[in-house]
């Protein structure tokens, strides 16, 4: 499904080299490392939001940067969902209002049991700026999957929750990777939920290894 060739990158000095691996459908991949170690840059190479200096990014046997700003634009909108870890949710706008420009976006349905399940039913129409850190973040996620895409690129996903809502929300990405036959890439420094995926890697001296 996506396939990194020979990554490399740096900006004031070498993040990371010849980096390569393979996500299929279904599966759920981590990557781990210390601050400063290339897991934010490494995900925004692989979701198309930075070249790469070097190496080759692959979707469905494209390469994606070479292809046009329409094409990446519409990959981006339907078939990548990305968790931001500062969310970039709408400030002037409710919580469900910031979910529903994403349905109307990917022309799709708002399943309110996924709502439900997040706990942030309770809190649709409140504006985004007095949601806690943890609601907004449960709400940056239910944007991404209202919009069904094949691949979920997030950064930090659980970083402002609990345990119980880390655990739940990393139940939720699990199980909707099984039923819809889409794939997780996860930067995150919470090894405790290193068990919900089935590979975890380390970016660690300019390289990425298996780590589990």
């Amino acid at each position: 499904m996506l396939e990194a060739k020979n990554i490399t990158h740096s900006f004031d000095y070498l993040l990371f080299e010849n980096i390569n691996f393979k996500i299929s459908p279904k599966e759920k991949i981590a990557i781990i490392g210390k601050s400063g170690s290339g897991k934010s840059t490494l995900l925004h190479i692989l979701s198309t939001f930075l070249k790469p200096q070097n190496g080759e990014i692959f979707y469905n046997n494209k390469n994606l940067y070479s292809l046009k700003e329409k094409e990446l634009i519409e990959i981006r909108k339907k078939e990548f969902g990305i968790v931001f870890q500062f969310h970039y949710l709408f400030n002037t706008f409710t919580a469900r209002e910031n979910i529903e420009a994403a349905a109307i976006l990917s022309e799709r349905e708002i399943d309110e049991e996924l709502l439900k399940r997040l706990d942030i039913f309770e809190v649709l129409n409140q504006n985004i700026q007095t949601l806690s850190g943890g609601q907004q973040q449960r709400v940056s996620i239910a944007r991404v999957l209202t919009k069904k895409p094949k691949i979920i690129f997030a950064d930090e996903p659980t970083g402002n929750l609990d345990k119980v809502n880390a655990n739940e929300v990393m139940q939720i990405l699990s199980e909707y990777c099984e039923e819809n036959d889409a794939a997780l890439i996860t930067v995150t420094h919470d090894a405790e939920i290193s068990g919900f995926f089935d590979r975890v890697y380390e970016l660690k001296n300019k390289r990425l290894d298996i780590w589990k």
